[in-house]
């Protein structure tokens, strides 16, 4: 089928799902468009691919293609998350060319002009002829400044290294050659805006998963794809939709009615039978806490030196500076202590902000770790048959998190409750009057796919 022509049949089926409320069996796509039903398959897949949505067996066996009522696009942000996040590109370039000028020029513009304040006090103030660095000596003796040292410069700015080269904080560098080294204004701006970080595209990001589904003979359950991504069952359900749609999968329904796909295109291969290494399941694959600048601390420390010695020499250039150096009227208080005082302000400022957004950041990092680590017993108790209750779950994680983070038994607890609804287990009391959790519906899913592989 051209592309031209599976683009007209989506739009056509697009009609139709709206009229059936997002949700269609093949037939009724069919039925709805008058469309072959190979037809109307290929470009249902396709749609999951592109529009959040995901599978489903019906009470009779259907095959249920279930997409969000509005129809709404993958990877669509609302409104005011995409203003949030140009306004912030906006402001954040904006800044840093300010950063490039402000930081460095008025750091060595001041340490000039306190030398040179220092120097005519110890003249006596108004000495034209030793007028400190602007005159005779004074001159020669500041040819060692930063202004005129090429070094520094260098230092600054690294001319080999690209521009737009992202920088991935301190531990990152360390893998550096070491005539490969970040520039000094990297640093400056991954202390106010933080490190950067990578994005990769959603095929990079597929890579792990389809190497899954060779490990596994070319077929996988939404359990199996919850014990690899960690994800929520209702995401991986969607996200396994995409993977039919995007590699050319087959949904396909076991005797006992559990549903499984196939993805026979990704087991043929050049070189003969595919085999592949599984990759580590999701609570072997933990989250580190995300850095506020990404910095060594004497990084931090050269930033937030020069930033401070700007500002204190800013806020103290009309009693220190000024009269020493006969310097006066409304320009000079402008450009030496208001403009200076606000940058100076507003460089301390913005880290301090972002530092309440990358505490939520790494709070909601340590609550994912914990359901990490919980689904991991959970799998394993769910393919023994057995169950486990909150205080044994609340032990195992707190052991293999002790290095990492401290664990409540809220937070245990809370991930329990959670993937109990997802899964919808079993929870009885035992007869010391302790909930025990039982995940039959995991350990379904996994016959299912053992059945299916064979």
């Amino acid at each position: 089928m051209s592309t031209l022509a599976l683009a007209e049949k989506q739009s056509d089926i697009l009609s139709a799902l709206r009229g059936l409320g997002g949700k269609a069996t093949v037939g009724d796509v069919v039925a709805a468009t008058g469309l072959p039903a190979e037809d109307s398959t290929a470009a249902l897949k396709a749609l999951l691919e592109s529009h959040r949505g995901q599978l489903a067996v019906s009470d009779s066996g259907e095959l249920l293609y279930q997409f969000d009522e509005k129809l709404i696009e993958r990877g669509t942000e609302p409104f005011l998350a995409r203003l949030k996040r140009g306004v912030w590109n906006v402001f954040s370039k904006a800044f840093k060319a300010w950063i490039v000028i402000m930081l460095v020029v008025y750091f060595v513009v001041f340490v000039v002009l306190v030398l040179a304040a220092l120097f005519a006090n110890e003249r006596g103030g108004g000495d034209r002829k030793g007028g400190g660095i602007f005159g005779g000596r004074g001159r020669r003796r500041g040819g060692g400044l930063p202004m005129g040292n090429f070094f520094f410069w260098y230092w600054i700015w690294t001319p080999h290294w690209r521009l737009n080269r992202p920088y991935y904080g301190h531990q990152w560098e360390r893998s550096l050659a070491k005539d490969d080294k970040v520039p000094f204004y990297k640093k400056v701006f991954a202390f106010v805006f933080g490190p950067d970080r990578p994005h990769p595209t959603q095929q990079q990001l597929d890579r792990s998963t389809l190497r899954l589904i060779r490990a596994r003979s070319g077929v996988l359950t939404t359990a199996e794809l919850v014990e690899h991504t960690g994800l929520p069952v209702p995401e991986a359900d969607s996200q396994m939709a995409r993977l039919v749609g995007a590699y050319d999968g087959e949904p396909m329904v076991s005797p006992d009615g559990e549903l499984s796909y196939s993805f026979p295109s990704l087991m043929r291969s050049a070189h003969g039978r595919v085999t592949a290494r599984e990759p580590n399941p999701t609570w072997m694959r933990l989250e580190y806490p995300q850095p506020l600048t990404g910095n060594s601390a004497g990084a931090n420390a050269v930033v937030a030196g020069m930033n401070g010695f700007t500002l204190v020499a800013a806020l103290t250039s009309p009693w220190f500076i000024f009269p020493r150096l006969h310097i006066g009227g409304m320009g000079a208080f402008i450009g030496l202590v208001i403009v200076p005082v606000i940058f100076s302000l507003m460089f301390f400022a913005v880290p301090g902000l972002r530092m309440l957004g990358v505490a939520r950041e790494n709070k909601r990092r340590a609550r994912r770790n914990v359901r990490r680590v919980t689904l991991g017993l959970v799998y394993t108790r769910a393919l023994e048959g057995t169950g486990t209750t909150v205080e044994e779950a609340f032990h195992f994680v707190t052991t293999r998190l002790k290095d990492n983070q401290t664990v409540r038994r809220g937070q245990v607890e809370k991930a329990l409750h959670d993937l109990a609804a997802e899964w919808n287990a079993d929870v009885d009391p035992d007869p010391q009057g302790h909930l025990v959790f039982r995940f039959p519906e995991i350990r379904r899913q996994f016959e299912a796919g053992v059945v299916m592989r064979g």
